[in-house]
């Protein structure tokens, strides 16, 4: 299945009702003449009929479903103190809901159901997601307070394959950023003139370098996915970074993108800064939830 293919029959799954090629070119983007050529193409192939897509399209797009998440939830969040004392950073409330929960719903929205939480500082609180959420899994490190987030990766490496991976600490505004099917790995970031955070280059929709700052690069966001056959590569090099000279003090996103970055073809996928906020410290909770600041 090419890209336009791909891209029309996630827009016809998600409605499941007939589409237009007008509904078409605004869900897609691509030109009408596109759209003609590529619903000829699905119809020939028996994926698409009278503008809807059919069973046989619904279980073409199944490889690419986004089958499972990880939460990479084990840090103590040094920087939010004085409220991540008693509080992993991750359940901490902002306007009465728990950070964490943003993400969670989004997944459940998109048909996300086997979730797994790697969690190690103050673990015993993240069971109050039960009550919520009883189908969570929890994975303990014992090593959160030793080594890098690449500990955490390393418990839930064998997970990796058509998953989310999202760093747990994130405060998220639009849900309709987690979606259900993906053509590629990818990684969501945001287009920025200049940064000081964690950024990418990316040339041709590919991601080339991380760097911490940088100038017309891509800010990087904590949510990432994996098909299945990066997933499968990611077990072995997840474990050859951990265990060389200086593993533990790596990011688990460097395996792919800087020390294996030639096993992996990473995409970037566009998000906006207002869909997604990284509280980093306790005066930034403060200002977007003035009930903190007494």
């Amino acid at each position: 299945m090419n890209r336009k293919q791909f891209d029309l029959l996630v827009a016809l799954e998600k409605t499941r009702e007939a589409m237009t090629q007008r509904e078409l070119e605004s869900a897609t983007g691509h030109s009408l003449g596109t759209i003609n050529k590529v619903m000829r193409e699905l119809s020939d192939e028996g994926l698409a009929l009278d503008g809807k897509i059919t069973e046989k399209g619904i279980e073409a797009l199944e490889p690419y479903r986004a089958k499972r998440a990880v939460f990479i939830a084990a840090g103590f969040g040094s920087r939010m103190v004085p409220i991540t004392l008693n509080t992993p950073k991750p359940l901490v409330r902002v306007h009465g809901k728990r950070i964490i929960d943003t993400l969670l719903d989004a997944c459940l929205d998109a048909g996300i159901e086997e979730i797994y939480i790697v969690r190690g500082y103050l673990a015993e609180q993240f069971d109050q997601l039960l009550y919520k959420y009883p189908n969570l899994h929890f994975l303990d490190n014992p090593m959160f307070n030793e080594a890098n987030n690449i500990s955490s990766a390393m418990l839930a490496r064998h997970l990796l394959s058509n998953s989310y991976v999202f760093e747990a600490d994130l405060l998220l505004s639009n849900p309709k950023i987690i979606t259900k099917y993906h053509y590629a790995s990818d990684f969501l970031a945001i287009p920025t003139e200049r940064t000081d955070d964690w950024c990418f280059v990316v040339k041709d929709g590919v991601i080339r370098e991380e760097k911490v700052g940088g100038e017309n690069c891509w800010q990087m966001v904590g949510i990432s996915y994996w098909n299945k056959e990066d997933g499968e590569k990611l077990v072995e090099d997840i474990a050859s970074v951990y265990s060389g000279p200086g593993g533990r003090e790596r990011y688990w996103e460097q395996v792919p993108l800087v020390y294996c970055k030639d096993h992996y073809k990473v995409s970037v996928r566009e998000c906006k800064a207002e869909d997604i906020v990284e509280i980093d410290t306790f005066r930034e909770l403060c200002q977007i939830d003035p009930a903190y600041d007494v």
